[in-house]
């Protein structure tokens, strides 16, 4: 069987899929027997169509990349509605549930958006607070971060602090963090980052404060709070800090920003400087407001100093009751991208590091409106453009561990592209057959051979569930 044929001719398929006659199974098995050496071969490892299996776009692969975890959210209820977190053997398809809230209700606690560390037995994810209720339910300022170490599952480790009671706590935060990502040493968790005290000053004063930022912590160093009535307040077990400065009304023309999100460490160690030092830095997308006032996003990148406890120059690190927690001492914001004076102003994704940080990979729009990847030094320069297609990239930009390709999703399919100065026709690979429903949250294993990925499929009830798959690329080195 001709498997793009096979995905290419979509009803028939959906049909039967309705009809309850084709298990996802059969769907792996004909993955398995098809003839077209043009497209690899995909394992389907999970197949529960009942609920999610969802990687969120994160760092899902276990240090001896045997295993897989993600979420089992809900299209329609989202993280609040998610109630464990699972892992998934990728040679034997075996499932562990590495943690389960007993009585989660789809207002919360919720828990979902997983990690594991490239060096630890440990996963980190949002965690609702506790104290949600139906009136007072699972947000965006209300959540944290949870790690669960493998040998210990359910016994949760609460990461990063929360203080909402003034006076607030110098490396405690007061609202909420989200999707959580180990840096290469498993030493730091970055985060974006809402608050919840700034919320509340919005909806007293009906003036813009809820803006989203970005924070990081860093392990070894406690953050204990005494328990409040409502159990809002959370003792962490690493140092937080917020390390990227936002504003309402950023000013028309400047590098001033109010909203950053779309972050990632830069490098598994960092980036080299311009003068040869390392620098741990996460690169993000920033909105800055064009000469006539109109939100455009661009790429940054924020050095962040070894030690973040020791206050900046902008305020204290625990924020006040009209202010954010502010960055710490050596803290260095730097936008990279010019992009709002162009026909096709904007950048988007997350901005995903190569290996060893020298280059950070965006998407943006060509000189003819198509999406494309451009990759850009964080020491800054003219960004250069990688691929050539002539329909927009969707997104899951993914750099192989080795630095000398990408992957992504392009016309419903993935796609590996090789680094170089070879004309595009013969750097692009399409690995996946094109598909209506495209894969999504692409993620590779930390040797480089097993590429993994999310597909919709169908229950049968015209209802659809996110499965994992993996594939296995032959790399050229």
């Amino acid at each position: 069987m001709n498997i793009q044929i096979f995905f290419q001719n979509q009803q028939p398929f959906q049909d039967l899929l309705n009809l309850g006659k084709v298990s996802a199974l059969f769907i792996s098995l004909v993955m398995y027997s098809c003839d077209n050496s043009t497209y690899l071969a995909e394992k389907q490892l999970t197949n529960d169509l009942s609920y999610n299996h969802d990687l969120d776009n994160n760092d899902n692969f276990s240090p001896d990349n045997q295993w897989l975890v993600y979420d089992t959210r809900t299209e329609e209820g989202g993280i609040a509605a998610s109630a464990k977190i699972e892992k998934v053997n990728v040679e034997t398809g075996e499932k562990k549930v590495l943690y389960a809230l007993p009585n989660n209700a789809e207002w919360g606690p919720g828990a979902g958006a997983v990690s594991y560390s490239p060096v630890d037995n440990a996963v980190v994810f949002i965690h609702g607070l506790m104290s949600v209720t139906k009136d007072n339910p699972y947000q965006q300022w209300r959540r944290t971060g949870v790690i669960i170490n493998d040998s210990a599952p359910n016994v949760p480790i609460f990461m990063d602090a929360r203080d909402i009671t003034p006076p607030y706590t110098k490396g405690a935060l007061r609202g909420g963090t989200h999707r959580h990502e180990w840096s290469g040493d498993g030493q730091w968790i970055g985060y974006t980052y809402n608050d919840a005290v700034l919320k509340a000053l919005e909806d007293k004063t009906g003036e813009k404060h809820n803006l989203r930022t970005i924070g990081v912590s860093k392990r070894n160093n406690p953050v204990a709070l005494e328990k409040d009535a409502q159990g809002d307040n959370v003792s962490g077990e690493w140092f937080s800090a917020l390390v990227v400065r936002v504003t309402p009304n950023p000013k028309a023309g400047s590098d001033e920003i109010s909203h950053a999100a779309g972050d990632s460490w830069v490098g598994t160690k960092g980036y080299l400087k311009s003068d040869g030092t390392p620098q741990i830095a996460r690169a993000f997308i920033g909105k800055v407001k064009d000469k006539d006032g109109k939100g455009v996003d661009e790429v940054f990148i924020v050095d962040i100093p070894n030690d973040i406890t020791i206050p900046g120059d902008f305020g204290p690190l625990e924020g006040t009751d009209t202010t954010f927690p502010m960055p710490p001492k050596g803290t260095v914001q730097r936008r990279l991208t010019f992009t709002a004076n162009t026909p096709h102003a904007g950048c988007t994704g997350i901005v995903r590091s190569s290996p060893d940080g020298s280059l950070l990979a965006f998407l943006a729009k060509d000189e003819k409106g198509i999406q494309q990847i451009f990759t850009i030094s964080p020491n800054g320069g003219v960004p250069t453009q990688l691929t050539f297609h002539d329909k927009d990239v969707a997104g899951s930009v993914r750099w192989h561990p080795n630095g000398k390709q990408l992957c992504y999703v392009w016309n419903g399919s993935i796609v590996l592209c090789k680094m170089g100065n070879d004309a595009f026709e013969k750097r692009f690979q399409v690995l996946t057959a094109p598909t209506n429903l495209s894969p999504s949250n692409l993620v590779w294993s930390h040797d480089g051979v097993t590429l993994a990925f999310n597909r919709l499929l169908s229950n049968g009830e015209a209802e659809k569930s996110k499965q994992i798959f993996i594939i296995k690329p032959q790399i050229a080195e």
